[in-house]
């Protein structure tokens, strides 16, 4: 069975408005890690792949957003029933607000709207050294650049040498390399940290 076929013939009856709709997550999931993951549909290589898309809302009409993205290309997206939504966790499409980034995964229609299959918003996956810790925060160094990440109780999580996640943030230590899953506050160098990976 071509797994890829099904979920997007179910994404095509979401947006179609067909009943019973399965959520997104049903057809992959909706972990931030699945953001930075490869698609399955084959692209030429240095060609985009048109069920991608990634840019900051600039318009919210009924279920359409429209996003500018880094390229400048303007994208139409669809949210659907079946959609699944990410903002540190799983949310809904009103939670989305214009200046929000995002990456979506969907399936492109033939007017050249992407029907969302998973919207991640805000979304970074940041490479840093810890500077200091604080209560409930994190102060990193991503390439030079400050980053204050904050641990939001009963949704960060830590991954310490490859194990199982857990809540217990206290053995990160300053000088550490870390990588950081999480949500930007836009315009800011702020983020909440969904993940936290690192070395104990």
């Amino acid at each position: 069975m071509d797994v890829t076929m099904d979920r997007r013939r179910l994404l095509s009856t979401a947006v179609l408005g067909g009943a019973g709709i399965v959520g997104a997550t049903a057809l992959g999931s909706l972990a931030p890690e699945a953001a930075f993951a490869a698609d399955p549909v084959l692209v030429e290589p240095g060609a985009p792949d048109p069920n991608f898309a990634e840019g900051r809302v600039s318009k919210v009409t009924g279920s359409m957003l429209l996003l500018t993205g880094s390229d400048t290309v303007l994208h139409s997206i669809r949210v659907t029933d079946g959609t699944s939504i990410w903002k540190l966790r799983p949310t809904t499409f009103d939670n989305i607000a214009i200046g929000d980034g995002m990456y979506v995964r969907g399936l492109r229609l033939p007017d050249g709207t992407l029907a969302a299959d998973s919207i991640w918003v805000n979304i970074v996956n940041l490479q840093a050294h810890i500077t200091s810790v604080g209560r409930n925060l994190v102060h990193l160094d991503h390439r030079g650049q400050r980053i204050v990440g904050h641990v939001v109780p009963g949704t960060t999580a830590a991954v310490y040498n490859g194990t199982p996640a857990i809540s217990d943030v206290s053995l990160l230590r300053v000088g550490k390399h870390v990588q950081v899953i999480g949500a930007w506050h836009p315009d800011t160098n702020e983020i909440d940290i969904a993940t936290v990976y690192a070395a104990a």
